[in-house]
């Protein structure tokens, strides 16, 4: 393919500038309907590095999800001295735009002001002061903030709790436990979590399987849909010991099914009427494959949960099989992993090695690189591409070509990593009592800023341990002075680049509380 086809895909097959296509988990895609309002510590205690990392945390958070009305609604607010909601629950229906205001949002600073913050998320929520639990879509409230300062927040949180709110909390720095696990609704296992803010990543599958669990809806989901098959799924309600599904589906056009003999669980028999059938599942079940469907013929399905220990109501969907004529589908899926300095992963899907007879990957640094190529066989779906320029922007295609001469194209962006080079150099200068100048040298032109970290003093009277303390300096720095430091404070240093913090060095303040 030349270079000119693969510009002319951009505009029917590529996301959003900011972003590449992903394959999102089915278990989420339409899973859930309710409203999710973040309420993000931007004041002036966050770090710029450590607020680039919660926006990148939320991006990927959220990124599963369907969005809108009937589907999951997402409100953004900053904590700052006066707080500000970037956008409400209904500013986005789209992934891209939802994914784009994440990632642009501008960090507010000032004062921690998160009670005025909560007070203005229960408005953005529709809860109102002596609110009780009321019917519709589940509520979530989610917290970011680094421990600083929060505030009296265990009383607006409780206002929203009483009015059915869930509250969940992340945590970053140092916070009180106690504060935050009052904060928070049960169980705080799921619905609170301390982690670095280096290693916020970590917990992005619980945390979304705990919103997922609280928003899920009771729905009836077809994925997998071929010419003559289709998977069902649906959130479990019963178990092996508590009941069975009943499950019927027909063509749509055959009508309502009027009966007949049922079998035992996990078979099927025909009924009376039309070509419906009927089966009874276990109930440990949450999926199930339908088999011998007609192509491009419209289905209704329904399922029934049956238990003698409550009233569970019965969910339907309706869905068309595909047609029988052969058409090259494939890749309809391509994503990017594993990115570094000089090498990324590309995987596509699906796989159809009885049809395609390679594929070719295509890549170019934008806007005008060189086009180069990689040729794999038919049963391959990933490959490394390297010797790639560092922190640049890829155009990255991949084509099918199958056996009936069809082929069929689609691109991504995809981004290498920054080279973040460690500090060179650093000395630490006695000067005075509790006190030191601190010099070190990093990459020329390299770094955007450096952190500089220490344990501070602890008041004569206190028996805690001293404090650790932090500072953020800009690239032009080369030095500061530090004073009030802890006996043997260990003193480090780290280059803070576009994309990541480079790795440090730290050296040991000796000296004692009576140092003359």
């Amino acid at each position: 393919m030349r270079w000119t086809t693969i510009a002319l895909l951009i505009a029917g097959v590529l996301l959003r500038p900011s972003e590449t296509q992903e394959t999102l988990p089915v278990t989420v895609l339409n899973c859930c309907e309710g409203d999710i309002v973040i309420v993000l510590d931007a004041s002036s205690s966050v770090a710029a590095y450590e607020f680039t990392h919660m926006i990148h945390f939320l991006s990927e958070l959220l990124g599963p999800f369907q969005l809108g009305r009937g589907h999951v609604r997402v409100g953004l607010l900053q904590v700052g001295t006066e707080p500000r909601v970037e956008f409400g629950l209904d500013g986005h229906t789209a992934q891209s735009g939802l994914r784009w205001a994440i990632r642009n949002t501008q960090q507010l600073q000032g004062d921690t002001n998160t009670v005025e913050a909560l007070r203005l998320a229960q408005r953005l929520l529709g809860v109102r002061p002596g609110d009780k639990r009321r019917d519709g879509p589940p509520k979530v409230l989610l917290w970011l903030t680094d421990g600083v300062e929060p505030g009296p927040v265990e009383e607006p949180a409780r206002e929203l709790r009483r009015a059915g709110v869930a509250v969940l909390a992340v945590s970053t720095g140092s916070s009180n436990y106690q504060v935050l696990r009052r904060t928070v609704s049960p169980p705080v296992e799921d619905h609170l979590h301390f982690v670095d803010v280096d290693d916020i990543s970590i917990i992005t599958e619980d945390l979304r399987d705990a919103i997922i669990e609280i928003i899920r809806a009771d729905r009836l989901q077809v994925r997998d849909i071929t010419s003559r098959s289709a998977v069902l799924q649906w959130r479990p309600v019963l178990t092996a010991h508590t009941g069975t599904y009943e499950l019927t589906y027909g063509p749509s056009a055959d009508g309502a099914p009027a009966g007949g003999r049922v079998g035992g669980p996990g078979t099927s028999t025909t009924s009376n009427r039309g070509s419906y059938v009927r089966q009874i599942l276990p109930g440990d079940h949450s999926t199930w494959q339908l088999k011998q469907l007609r192509p491009g013929t419209t289905y209704t399905a329904s399922l029934r949960p049956e238990s003698n220990q409550q009233l569970l109501k019965a969910l339907s969907v309706s869905f068309t099989t595909l047609s029988d004529v052969s058409v090259a589908v494939s890749p309809t899926t391509v994503s990017i992993s594993e990115s570094g300095p000089d090498s990324v992963r590309v995987s596509w899907g699906p796989l159809q090695p009885s049809q395609v007879r390679r594929y070719q990957v295509e890549y170019a640094v934008l806007p005008s690189g060189e086009v180069r190529t990689v040729n794999l066989r038919s049963h391959e779906n990933s490959t490394l591409l390297t010797q790639l320029r560092p922190d640049s922007q890829y155009l990255v295609t991949v084509t099918a070509l199958h056996l009936n001469g069809q082929e069929r194209a689609m691109s991504v962006k995809a981004c290498t990593q920054e080279v973040v080079p460690p500090l060179e150099d650093l000395q630490l200068r006695p000067a005075g009592q509790n006190s030191v100048q601190v010099e070190w040298r990093g990459r020329v032109g390299g770094p955007q800023g450096y952190w500089v970290s220490w344990d501070g003093a602890r008041p004569a009277s206190s028996r805690l341990p001293p404090s650790p303390s932090s500072l953020y300096l800009p690239s032009s720095s080369a030095s500061t002075f530090l004073t009030h430091l802890a006996p043997n404070s260990r003193v480090c240093v780290s280059p803070v680049y576009k994309t990541a913090r480079g790795q440090g060095l730290c050296c040991t303040h000796t000296h004692s509380d009576s140092w003359q």
